[in-house]
C-alpha cells in the first residue's frame, strides 16, 4: 500500500528528486557559481595584464622622447624612471592582493564543495547521535 501526502505526492519520490538535483545540476551550479566568482574577481584585479605592464610607467602622460637640452633630457629620464617605479610598487600590490583574494576564493570555494556533498547526510546523523545520547559539552 503507497500513502501519499496531501499533494497526492509519493514522499519517497520527492526525497530522491532532491537528493538527485543535489549531487547533480545543483553540484553544477554550485561549480559554475565559483568558477564565475573566481573569473570577476580575475577581471576586476586584472593579474595578467598588470604581469605585462609591470614596469610601465604609471600614470604618465607624457612618457615619449624629450626633445631640448641634456639637462631637460634628463630630467625627463628620472621622470620616467620614478613613474616606472611607482608603477612596479602599484602593480606589484595589486597583484598581492589580487592573488590572496583568488586564493582565498579557491579554498573558500573547494570548502563549499565539501560541505556541499555532507549538507543532505546531517540531518541524519544528528538523529543517529541524539539517540545515541551525544551532547555537545
Amino acid at each position: 500500500m503507497v500513502y501519499y501526502n496531501v499533494s497526492g505526492y509519493n514522499s519517497g519520490m520527492f526525497l530522491v528528486g532532491i537528493l538527485s538535483w543535489w549531487y547533480g545540476n545543483g553540484w553544477v551550479e554550485r561549480l559554475r557559481i565559483i568558477n564565475d566568482r573566481l573569473r570577476v574577481t580575475t577581471d576586476r584585479f586584472s593579474v595578467f595584464q598588470l604581469i605585462t605592464t609591470l614596469f610601465a610607467p604609471y600614470r604618465q602622460i607624457a612618457a615619449g622622447r624629450v626633445e631640448g637640452s641634456i639637462e631637460d633630457k634628463i630630467r625627463a629620464f628620472w621622470d620616467r624612471s620614478f613613474s616606472r617605479l611607482v608603477g612596479f610598487v602599484v602593480r606589484s600590490a595589486m597583484i598581492v592582493i589580487g592573488s590572496f583574494v583568488l586564493l582565498a576564493q579557491i579554498i573558500f570555494g573547494a570548502v563549499t564543495l565539501v560541505f556541499w556533498l555532507f549538507i543532505p547526510l546531517m540531518p541524519t546523523m544528528g538523529l543517529i547521535l541524539m539517540v545515541l545520547g551525544w551532547t555537545p559539552a
